[in-house]
């Protein structure tokens, strides 16, 4: 197939989800900070509110594509198998014997079966051991508790591990030690599925930190790239010469943000709407700056200029007069409780059509009132680890993005 993505708004045909699972009820109140959750979700609450994530996406005639899924078809593969076996049993925490019988656990499982523990993690108490098989001292000493293999909650936040530019793809670099698994996962889909044979890699794990968050696609040959709590500036470089080295875009837009838990990723403060609509936190909209960068003459060295305000920045790459601006909330105190509810935090599913949680109300509001048509999902229990609907999707497929008289 031919994947494509060159916009942050253009007509959404292919995206892929993770449907939350038994990773999530993984959570305790002793583990949920480490494993970057605020809240312990109830999963079937969740579950059903992404269910009517997907259905509302579908009904806007949207292919979703599950992650656990393509994990189960790629552990079909005998090299996939080994390769991602191997990286868990790599873990230095596990002493010989343990890993041992981890292996031995895990050589037992169907790739389905294989795909759960990979996805959910692997407790004390699951682990296969008995007086023939035993565990080790490691095993001995552990809490029942704790995991032989992490649980990843987070791969319900599929926007971070991969971001598509173009018809490629960068598997980004995690920042945060409980993440780092789950883009082994994602560079095995698109290395050994089916669906991604041929595929052209842009950006990988081993890489300077880069998360999908804070990658935006202004427009086609401009992105934006969000520096702060998980992506470096080192690994925004990265990207630009990634980027430019493939011809994919002109110009980069480097954008400072504030290195919080309610700003992780530039996705927090910022999305695109329309061509030429942006929905932001009004409290950054004013203070946001931005680099321009773009290739230097030479082919090596980046023309870097700058700083200056962001929505200008923003608006001379794309060839615009202005960017609008749709705020979030009305007043200060509103604005600043939907952007902690990612209220900011939309997917695009066409121009002027986006999909946010329904409890933003004053955001949603906003959104209608500038001619932003929202369809509004449930996401109590989905927003418990700080994401959205344009956290919980990764575009493999948009309409490419013809140029629009505004």
């Amino acid at each position: 197939m031919t994947h494509y993505v060159d916009s942050e708004v253009a007509r959404l045909r292919t995206v892929l989800l993770h449907r939350p699972g038994p990773e999530l009820a993984r959570l305790t109140p002793r583990n949920n900070d480490s494993l970057l959750f605020d809240a312990i979700p109830w999963v079937g609450r969740a579950q059903e509110e992404h269910d009517a994530f997907a259905a509302a996406l579908r009904a806007r005639g949207v292919e979703v594509v599950y992650l656990a899924t393509l994990l189960a078809e790629t552990l079909a593969v005998a090299d996939a198998r080994a390769e991602l076996t191997e990286l868990v049993l790599r873990s230095p925490r596990l002493g010989d014997t343990l890993r041992r019988r981890i292996a031995d656990h895990l050589a037992y499982l169907d790739p389905a079966a294989l795909a759960d523990v990979f996805i959910a993690g692997l407790a004390h108490e699951e682990l296969r051991i008995g007086p023939d098989r035993p565990g080790g001292l490691v095993w001995t000493l552990m809490d029942r508790h704790d995991f032989v293999i992490d649980p990843l909650p987070n791969l319900l936040f599929t926007r971070d591990s991969s971001v598509w530019i173009g018809d490629r793809v960068g598997v980004t670099s995690l920042a945060m030690p409980a993440r780092r698994r789950e883009t082994s996962l994602t560079d095995a889909i698109y290395r050994y599925h089916p669906r991604f044979v041929g595929t052209d890699f842009l950006y990988h794990s081993e890489m300077e930190h880069l998360e999908g968050g804070d990658v935006l696609l202004l427009a086609p040959g401009v992105l934006a790239v969000g520096v702060g709590e998980r992506t470096t500036p080192a690994g925004a470089e990265r990207l630009a010469r990634q980027v430019f080295a493939a011809g994919l875009a002109h110009t980069i837009l480097v954008v400072p943000i504030a290195q919080e838990r309610a700003t992780m990723h530039l996705d927090t403060v910022c999305t695109m709407v329309d061509v030429d609509a942006v929905l932001m936190y009004p409290n950054v909209a004013s203070t946001l700056s931005a680099y321009t960068v773009i290739a230097g003459a030479d082919g090596d060295e980046l023309r870097v200029d700058g700083p200056a305000p962001f929505l200008r920045a923003a608006a001379d790459a794309m060839d615009l007069d202005r960017l609008r601006v749709i705020d979030t909330g009305l007043d200060p105190v509103t604005a600043e409780r939907e952007q902690w509810d990612d209220g900011n935090n939309t997917l695009a599913v066409a121009p002027r059509l986006c999909v946010g949680y329904e409890r933003n109300v004053e955001t949603n509001a906003q959104l209608e009132r500038a001619g932003i048509e929202v369809i509004p999902i449930a996401g109590s229990e989905l927003g418990s680890g700080r994401g959205g609907p344009r956290c919980m999707s990764c575009p493999l497929v948009r309409e490419p993005l013809r140029p629009v008289q505004l």
